[in-house]
């Protein structure tokens, strides 16, 4: 198995068939033997029968698996999820909606084939990417202030420039193990395997995306405050106390 792709979905019956058949396209027409993880994290619509319904002649050498569990739990506890199941020499996680085009994995692969890092990050603000569609006014402060915080206060190294993204990719021992020690349950869990990473001395490298703004996100920068702090500190604490955590708050 060449590449394991999870894809975590939250009520999105109408984006994951495209999700589904656009990762077995690149899969295939790379002549990648690969895996499609699509983890529902307990929609209330007919997600995981969309993404079983995605790809009515299955692919040769594509393995497409819906996993699906009956409460929200949050999208840390979905990607964590998925990845525990992949077998995948590389093991990447993208958002649903196709914000980033899968032929961007290619500069991903590369650094981890070449050597260069254990673990390769879309950012979308560094040199080299393109937006085709931006965030509002209000999410691009919100995540400045965000960025901000997460360096002073969380530790993270000044050089990443882009935590969020939603398009990651590692070599897949090395995702398994991370994923497998990881506690946060919502949207803060890409901070935790950042700080997790650091520790055990793995490297991490940045790589320039393409990138169109999905309006239609989960995260709400107003409701999702308290959450997100909550989950911050949770992290912080246990890391910084090398002591046995207590489970994420979810989101």
């Amino acid at each position: 198995m060449d590449l394991s792709i999870v894809i975590p979905a939250l009520d999105e019956s109408k984006k994951i068939g495209r999700d589904v058949e656009a990762a077995a396209a690149f899969l295939e027409s790379n002549r990648l033997a690969g895996e499609i993880i699509v983890v529902d994290d307990g929609s209330n619509d007919n997600t995981a029968e969309a993404a079983k319904n995605a790809l009515a002649t299955p692919s040769t050498g594509i393995d497409v698996k819906v996993e699906r569990y009956a409460h929200h739990r949050g999208k840390g506890y979905a990607i964590r999820t998925g990845i525990k199941q992949t077998s995948g020499e590389y093991v990447m996680f993208a958002d649903s909606g196709c914000c980033v085009p899968y032929e961007d994995v290619l500069h991903g692969l590369k650094l981890l084939k070449d050597g260069a890092c254990d673990i390769a990050h879309g950012s979308r603000k560094i040199r080299g990417c393109h937006i085709e569609r931006t965030q509002s006014l209000y999410r691009r402060i919100c995540s400045k202030m965000f960025h901000w915080f997460v360096i002073h206060y969380m530790k993270v190294p000044s050089e990443f420039t882009d935590t969020q993204c939603g398009f990651k990719i590692y070599k897949g021992d090395v995702a398994r193990h991370l994923y497998g020690e990881c506690i946060t349950d919502g949207f803060m869990f890409d901070v935790e395997i950042i700080l997790r990473a650091q520790k055990e001395g793995y490297r991490i490298k940045e790589f320039p995306v393409d990138w169109t703004c999905d309006r239609d996100s989960r995260l709400s920068p107003t409701r999702s405050f308290w959450r997100v702090l909550s989950e911050l500190i949770t992290i912080k604490r246990a890391l910084d106390k090398k002591q046995k955590p207590f489970p994420g708050t979810g989101e």
